[in-house]
């Protein structure tokens, strides 16, 4: 009589055998390649077992208000809390790193009233681990539980268990933190990016977090990159062309552009490198005394404060410039892009 082979656990991975030892030196490429499966099977095993654990640890971060979502553990589960941290940071929620070593030496004076600590520790019997969640319980604070096992002292003192099941690592040894770390990653990953959901936390909160990064410069806001206040090279459009140059000799941040404005302050105009040139090669002899009204562009591009550092770069390549005025919404001259300053937040 035929038997049907067993169906591996979903949540089991890893070699079942210990590897056999080779050569030293040499390179096992199949079993390098049986190390990724085994972590993909064991995050892969995760999605299986969300349930309403998980919905309920989502809400109550979530709802944390203005408390900090404080991320433990110890050892290699330790630095995988720190990463999960650094996400929730910058997709908006408020968050830190405690030690679980450190915390019982001083550091747990960072933990205040409001807030909920998420615990990593597959085993949940790490000496340091199961002291910290003892204090954590004393101090009234809501313990999200990442771990194997339920029924360890980890799991036992935390509100919410997040149980990853059965995880085999994939070390030939069986010893290595690698599986289970990756897991531990996965499901954070997944608190951190549902919440952002829920918060509905966008592309320009993102970028807020974020400013070095491409994103954040892609989100720029022109009045973020113009020339502005004492670097604004700006002039009243009745004086004559010797008084606009000499008005512009104190700025500090020189530009190859003179903005014109008119009583109201409103954009009448610009007078650049290009245009005084021209001017010269004409030989004209009066030019410094000539009004500048006379020989500026008249309505010159410009963009309108709120817009896009992008989209000035746009306007600038379009039209082979290198300013561009910026106005605000009644048309006043609030400030001026060069492409220098593009490059400087590297747009450009």
């Amino acid at each position: 009589m035929k038997t049907k082979p067993k169906k591996p656990s979903p949540h089991k991975s890893g070699p079942s055998k210990p590897a056999r030892p080779g050569r030293q030196g040499a390179v096992d490429m199949p079993y390098a390649r049986s190390v990724i499966e085994a972590e993909a099977a064991a995050v892969l095993g995760l999605a299986a077992r969300l349930g309403t654990e998980f919905e309920q640890a989502a809400r109550m971060i979530y709802g944390c208000g203005r408390g900090s979502v404080v991320l433990s553990g110890i050892g290699k589960a330790g630095i995988i809390a720190e990463k999960i941290s650094a996400t929730f940071c910058s997709t908006g929620t408020h968050s830190i790193f405690l030690h679980a070593a450190e915390a019982i030496h001083g550091d747990l004076g960072r933990v205040r009233p409001g807030d909920l600590a998420v615990v990593l520790s597959y085993g949940g019997e790490t000496d340091e681990v199961s002291r910290l969640v003892q204090q954590l319980k004393k101090l009234g604070v809501v313990i999200i539980a990442l771990t194997g096992r339920k029924k360890s002292t980890l799991g036992r003192y935390a509100d919410v268990v997040l149980d990853l099941g059965e995880i085999e690592e994939a070390c030939p040894l069986g010893l290595a933190p690698s599986a289970t770390t990756t897991a531990m990653l996965a499901l954070g990953d997944a608190l951190a990016l549902t919440v952002l959901k829920m918060r509905r936390f966008g592309r320009e909160e993102f970028a807020l977090y974020h400013p070095g990064g491409s994103l954040g410069r892609k989100l720029l806001k022109v009045e973020e990159v113009m020339r502005s206040g004492e670097n604004f090279p700006v002039a009243r459009d009745h004086l004559s062309v010797r008084q606009v140059l000499l008005s512009l000799t104190q700025i500090k941040r020189r530009s190859g552009a003179a903005v014109l404005v008119d009583a109201a302050g409103n954009l009448s105009g610009i007078f650049v490198d290009a245009d005084l040139r021209r001017l010269l090669t004409a030989g004209d002899g009066a030019l410094l005394d000539r009004p500048v009204a006379e020989v500026m562009t008249r309505k010159p591009l410009c963009i309108e404060t709120g817009r896009l550092a992008s989209e000035a770069l746009h306007i600038i390549n379009q039209h082979h410039i290198d300013e561009l005025p910026v106005v605000d919404a009644e048309g006043r001259a609030v400030g001026l892009i060069d492409i220098q300053d593009l490059l400087s937040v590297g747009l450009a």
